[in-house]
This record gives C-alpha cells, structure tokens and sequence, in this order.
C-alpha cells in the first residue's frame, strides 16, 4: 500500500503502492501516509522527501469506494462524515505535508487526478513525466468543489484565469502543457522522471536543513507582504541563519574552494 525508503544520502522516499487502484486514495492509506509522515519529520538522517507513486498513476485521488466517502448514508449523515473524514484525513495529510519542515519533491509517474492533483502539488519541486497529466474533476464531474488544498494550490501556480478554467471545466492538463503553465518545475521523459527526481532529491539532502526549512516561509510571505514587511521577513530569517554553523561552515568552504558538509547546526 505504501513504501518507505531513507536513504544513506537523507532521502526519504514514499511511495504510493495501490496500483490496482491507481493508488487511490483510502481511509488505510491515508493513515499509513500520516505515520510515515512523522516517521520522516522526527528522523534527522531523513533531510529530503521524494513523493511518487508505483504503476501506471501517480494517484487516482480519493476512492470513492471507501467507506470515508459514506456514501451509504443519508445526506445529512453523508456531509457529517465528510467533515470527520476530511479533518482526520485528506486534509490532515495536506497539513502534514505542509508543515513537514523539510524540502518535498514530487515525481508524478502518471496521471494525478483531483486529490492526487493535490497531492503532487503539496511538494516544493513537482517533475511529471511526459505522458502523465493533472487533472480536477470535482466541479465538471462530482459536483463538487477542489479540496486537501487544490484551490490554494491553483490559484498561486497557476493564476486565477488558468485556475479557474481548469476547475471548471476539468480537462486534462499534460506534462508539458503543466511546464509550460508553471505548474511544475519541470517535465521530463518518462524513463528520465525517477534518476531526475532523485538527483534534485540528492542536491537538497546536501544543502543546509535550517535553510532549507526557513525559505518555504520566507517566500510564501511574499504573496502577501508589502515591499517593506518582505525586507523585514528576510532580515529577521536571514539573522537566524547567520547564527548557525552552517552558515560558517559554507564561508570557510568558500575560501577553501571545497563543497561544505552541512549538519543541520
């Protein structure tokens, strides 16, 4: 259902493994995920998180089939459950993800569809293979509207022009067509996405952790800041990372003209 690989070079691999199901998303799965989420969180020697998923999809979204879905209840009890389900669930696992404090690449193998959508769009780095696709089914298909933080997702990637038309209307968006858009960093050949995705992986693993972990903040602040609170924000940020051995350990690797060796201090 799910697999979970941390590496000597710090990167966590997770991988969604419900091929049958185009791993979809169920109540089990989400549990495992959320447990392997504070596994990687809590273990230092895990710097970097690589999200993908196994077979032929990155992940189908939520299955409809599950009994989080309640769908054999009545509409009252059905909106009830959604609520418990969506807190304890899909959108605790976009939390999660969110507030993990460390880089998330994702490499989306193939389709990833409404809540996969999401999913895949929660990473810092998005690469999608060449013949995978995004796609938001909820308000075309279901009658429904995005969630697990799709809307807030679009909106900033995308703007609200493009956002809008693919909420609304729900057709497939390729790999290239997502490069193209800036959805994702970056699309690659199919064969090419997993030695891709983990090199970048690789790359963040040795870069300094509390960096790392300041600048989701610091830019994310900046779609709401004026021009003077962002100096502010990158003051404040900057003056803590300053304090840091890491800091000192990349100025003497500078004069010595060697990689640095970063420790998280």
């Amino acid at each position: 259902m799910l697999e979970l690989d941390i590496a000597d070079d710090g990167v966590a691999t997770l991988a969604l493994n419900r091929p049958e199901a185009l791993n979809a998303l169920s109540g089990p799965l989400i549990d495992a995920l959320l447990s392997a989420l504070a596994d990687i969180q809590a273990n230092p020697d895990a710097r970097v998180l690589l999200l993908t998923g196994r077979g032929r999809a990155f992940c189908a979204g939520a299955d409809l089939r599950d009994p989080m879905m309640g769908l054999d209840l009545p509409p009252t009890e059905r909106g009830r459950r959604f609520l418990q389900s969506a807190d304890q669930g899909v959108h605790a696992l976009a939390r999660a993800l969110a507030h993990l404090g460390k880089p998330r690449v994702a490499a989306v193998n193939g389709p990833a569809v409404g809540g996969g959508a999401s999913l895949a769009l929660a990473a810092d780095i998005v690469l999608v293979a060449r013949s995978a696709y995004f796609q938001q089914p909820f308000t075309a298909q279901l009658g429904l509207v995005p969630d697990m933080g799709g809307s807030w997702q679009l909106m900033r990637r995308l703007g609200p022009a493009r956002a809008m038309g693919a909420t609304l209307l729900g057709e497939r968006i390729s790999g290239e067509q997502a490069e193209a858009w800036g959805l994702v960093w970056q699309c690659v050949a199919d064969e090419a996405l997993a030695d891709a995705a983990r090199s970048i992986a690789r790359r963040l693993a040795a870069s300094a952790p509390r960096a790392l972990a300041e600048l989701p903040g610091v830019m994310a602040a900046a779609l709401h800041n004026d021009f003077d609170a962002q100096l502010d924000c990158e003051r404040d940020a900057q003056a803590r990372l300053v304090q840091t051995e890491d800091f000192m350990e990349a100025v003497s690797a500078f004069k010595d003209k060697r990689p640095p060796a970063f420790s998280g201090r």
